[in-house]
């Protein structure tokens, strides 16, 4: 079932087109990766399905009652609301619930007071029904699971009473996100979701998306993370908005598959055009051959032109060579830093030598970006000491350097201005390798998208790199492709690398070492993140790594046995053909009792504790709702999760009684 449609809708910018007669069906469970670069229309259509965008033409229409949750990349979220208070009430209907229970109360008591048997009977009955809602939404929208999202995302027990304004603008989006998974919409609508989460709320929020039953759309740079997650690719290609089913890894092979296809149909008619027109200038002469030569011109002209896809511009650039640092790159000794009472790290030694690719991973707020500011010389320790060794020179990149840039300077003034040595050439070379080519290196900074910016300050930093690269979150605002690019393009710099991302493909094509700072301690794992990963299951399992396992020995595969359900042989006249008849018969009845038998218990003892279960929610539904008992706010708090818990244990029970029951029947229709 379609839970929202586009039918044949275009939208134009002035005279850019996002896109023209599309239409696309999003259906319940829909798992869709919207992809394409920077500036493509990728937000702009989330905008149209969330219903926040008009369309120029064409339809957009949504199943009765649906509800769409949508995270935009850029929000202004107020204060005046605890965390926990926004998240809970963030459920559209809560509102009027309560008020509904509120006037049901007050009436209530007026008639009491009034003394009106028939209407206190009448008013008894709609408060308990109002009840009966209030319970089943706080079933279904319990202040346990709202505590559990955002325990997930990341936020503390502290957190949950704090004011919304006291949370910085990543965690204010982290509280939205937490917000639409507590609502569990229909359709979620995802941009970017992971540019403020740190890798273990990546990890979480991954875990739950891959459990979402409803259907979502995702915009996402990380590539790891899209492939886990989807099951359709929606892409804004030159030629137009395309699908593809499968993950963003089978999109790719099927869009190299298509590209190949064509051009060797191309080719293929490039060749026949060649050999009709060298036949008619060979025989145009020759009166003998006019008719050959009318014919060659007749298919000549009804020959179908073939268009090869014209490849998408994308970032493609290389670090220039650099001077060789010293062996010893960096030396951290006893550092430390506080933010008055708070100490974030308080005793840190480390060492960065000459060719290290350092990631820094580690929750949010655990102190990786403060180590890296340090060590850029952004932020001063409150002591200890950072030295760095003979001929270094840093290159740093932060995520809010792209928010420093000068709004008024141009594209080309800016990132002219971080090296005054290079000319306008090489300068506007480095440009058209970051996709700023002809009028777009005029253009004010103040104009541009996020991504943009990003990467204008990725090109300051490339016409000066130094030779030691810190970096902070580089991937994010990026599109897939820039992000790879730029992944390949560090993969081949030729300096030391210190760098901070919960982008898992950029940690685990480029680290040689993982710092994981985490309660105020740094740890350091040799190796990329898989072996840091195998080290941590490992020391969690109270194991050492095991090496490469032994081959496995070839098994000795036994002949088949003869089906179960083969059929009996044809009848005969003879006395053998009739044993053998009989001998299958009671073979078949053996089977039926082997095999029906025990199937059939195990559906009538999922019958069973179904039913005892549903029995169990039926009195602790009719407690809550009653309006003559009065509960405890614990007493209340302990139903509420007996009712969540076992309502979980009855889907999971419904879900395996239905399978039985369908090996049952099959199993029937076999052996008759």
């Amino acid at each position: 079932m379609s839970v929202l449609v586009l039918e044949n809708c275009s939208l134009s910018f002035g005279a850019r087109a996002i896109f023209e007669g599309l239409s696309l069906r999003i259906a319940e469970g829909d798992r869709i990766g919207l992809i394409g670069p920077n500036g493509s229309g990728k937000s702009t259509l989330l905008r149209v399905l969330a219903g926040e965008q008009q369309v120029d033409s064409g339809v957009v229409r949504s199943a009765r009652g649906a509800r769409i949750g949508w995270l935009p990349q850029d929000l202004a979220l107020e204060g005046g609301r605890a965390l926990l208070e926004f998240v809970r009430s963030s459920v559209p209907g809560r509102a009027t619930l309560e008020a509904r229970l509120a006037d049901a109360e007050a009436r209530y008591a007026a008639v009491v007071e009034g003394g009106d048997e028939e209407a206190l009977i009448e008013l008894a009955s709609e408060l308990s029904e109002a009840h009966e809602e209030i319970a089943r939404f706080d079933v279904l929208y319990s202040e346990h699971e709202a505590m559990k999202i955002l325990a997930g995302l990341g936020f503390a027990t502290a957190d949950l009473t704090r004011d919304l304004a006291e949370f910085s603008g990543g965690w204010k989006m982290r509280a939205v996100l937490a917000a639409l998974l507590f609502q569990r919409p229909d359709v979620l609508l995802l941009d970017e979701p992971t540019n403020h989460l740190d890798m273990p709320s990546v990890a979480w929020f991954s875990d739950f998306l891959a459990r979402y039953s409803r259907a979502f759309v995702l915009i996402s740079h990380d590539r790891e993370f899209l492939n886990e997650q989807i099951r359709r690719v929606v892409t804004f290609e030159t030629e137009g908005v395309r699908q593809y089913p499968g993950d963003y890894e089978r999109y790719l092979v099927q869009r190299a598959e298509e590209e190949e296809i064509l051009e060797n149909k191309a080719k293929n008619l490039e060749r026949e055009r060649d050999k009709a027109k060298e036949f008619i200038d060979r025989f145009r002469a020759q009166a003998t051959k006019a008719k050959a030569v009318q014919s060659r011109i007749k298919a000549l002209d009804r020959m179908e032109s073939v268009e090869t896809y014209r490849k998408r511009r994308t970032m493609r650039f290389s670090f220039p060579l650099v001077e060789r640092a010293g062996q010893d790159v960096v030396k951290i000794e006893h550092l430390s830093k506080a933010y008055g009472a708070r100490v974030v790290l308080p005793d840190v030694t480390l060492n960065v030598y000459r060719g290290d690719r350092v990631g820094i991973i580690g929750p949010n707020g655990a102190g990786k970006t403060t180590l890296l500011k340090m060590i850029a010389g952004e932020l001063e320790p409150s002591s200890g000491a950072i030295r760095f060794g003979h001929n270094v020179k840093v290159g740093y990149y932060a995520q809010h350097h792209a928010d420093l840039l000068h709004p008024k300077n141009t594209v080309l003034t800016e990132v002219a201005a971080a090296n005054t040595e290079l000319g306008q050439t090489r300068v506007r070379s480095v440009l058209g390798a970051f996709l700023f080519s002809g009028d777009d290196v005029d253009k004010p900074i103040a104009v541009l998208s996020g991504g943009e910016r990003a990467r204008v300050a990725l090109a300051r930093l490339l016409v000066d790199p130094g030779n030691l690269l810190l970096l902070d979150e580089p991937t994010n605002h990026l599109d897939l492709d820039s992000c790879e690019s730029l992944v390949e393009s560090m993969a081949d710099y030729e300096g030391t690398m210190v760098f901070v991302s919960h982008n898992r493909a950029l940690i685990r094509r480029l680290a040689t070492k993982i710092w994981v700072v985490e309660g105020g301690a740094v740890t350091e794992y040799a190796g990329n993140l898989d072996d840091y990963m195998q080290q941590e299951r490992a020391r969690l399992a109270g194991t050492k790594p095991t090496g490469e396992a032994a081959p496995l020995e070839p098994k000795r595969v036994a002949r088949p046995a003869p089906p179960a359900d083969a059929a009996p042989p044809a009848p005969s006249r003879s006395r053998d053909d009739e044993r053998a008849r009989r001998r299958e018969e009671a073979r078949l009845r053996e089977l039926r009792g082997k095999k029906i038998g025990p199937l059939k218990k195990k559906v009538d003892d999922y019958e069973r504790r179904i039913a005892e279960l549903e029995a169990k929610q039926k009195e602790r539904n009719d407690r809550l709702c009653d309006p003559g008992v009065k509960l405890e706010d614990r007493e209340r708090f302990a139903l509420l999760d007996a009712l969540q818990s076992d309502q979980a244990k009855i889907d999971e029970l419904v879900e395996r009684w239905g399978k039985l029951q369908e090996e049952l029947d099959a199993a029937a229709d076999q052996l008759g």
